[in-house]
Formats: structure tokens, sequence, C-alpha cells
């Protein structure tokens, strides 16, 4: 039993590091690169790390599903809380079309500019 908790702990520890280092990763991108498109994956990478950094903190240990049902009363206590869920799964479309707006400004400022560079950009005349 012990073997089970050690090896829990190991992946909660893991789930917890790999959205704290998609969100670093992703800041990265967002903070260093020049390049626009560079900039659009890093604030997708940003919100995958955020994803599951909320399905981990909704996580409870030894959780059932939230399913109501005769005889099933003292689950109650041990239950998922589904709310997280459905707001990372609302999250996910919400991040889809801004991504896909941000990717139609890229575009627009590429054929205005001839360049999706911040610093080219920033150095040109309107």
């Amino acid at each position: 039993m012990q073997n089970f908790e050690q090896y829990n702990s190991i992946i909660t520890t893991g789930v917890y590091g790999s959205a704290i280092a998609l969100i670093l990763i992703g800041l990265y991108a967002v903070l260093i690169k020049k390049h626009l498109i560079k900039i659009v994956i890093g604030l997708s990478i940003i919100d995958a790390g955020v994803h599951l950094l909320f399905v981990a903190i909704g996580y409870i240990k030894g959780g059932t599903a939230p399913i109501f049902s005769p005889g099933n009363e003292d689950a109650v206590n041990k239950m998922v809380d589904p709310v997280p869920q459905a707001l990372v799964l609302t999250a996910i479309v919400i991040g889809f079309a801004v991504t896909a707006v941000a990717l139609s400004l890229v575009i627009r400022l590429y054929k205005h500019h001839n360049t999706a560079r911040i610093d080219q950009i920033k150095s040109l005349k309107w």
C-alpha cells in the first residue's frame, strides 16, 4: 500500500510540475521571441498549462463520479467536483477561438508590413 501512495505522490508532483513547466515555457516564448507566430504558439502553450493545472487541482484522491443514485449516499463526500472540468472544457473552446483570431491578425499584419517580426514592425512608419 505504501508503494502505491509513493507512486501516486510522484504522479501528482509530475502533473503539477508539467503544468508549471508548460506555463513557464509559454511565458518564455511570449516574452523573449520576436516572431508573432511563435508568440501565439507561446500563448497556446500557456493556455494548455493552465488547463492542466485546473484539472489537477480539481482532482480528489479516491473520488467517484458525481452521479447521485439510491444506495450511494456514502460516496457523496468523495465525489469529484465537475465544475473545474466543465470550465476547462469551455476554456479549451474559447482558447481555440482566440488562437484563430490571433493568427488571422498575424496574417493581416504580415500582408500589410511584409514581416511578422515585432522589432521590424515597430520601426516601420504607418
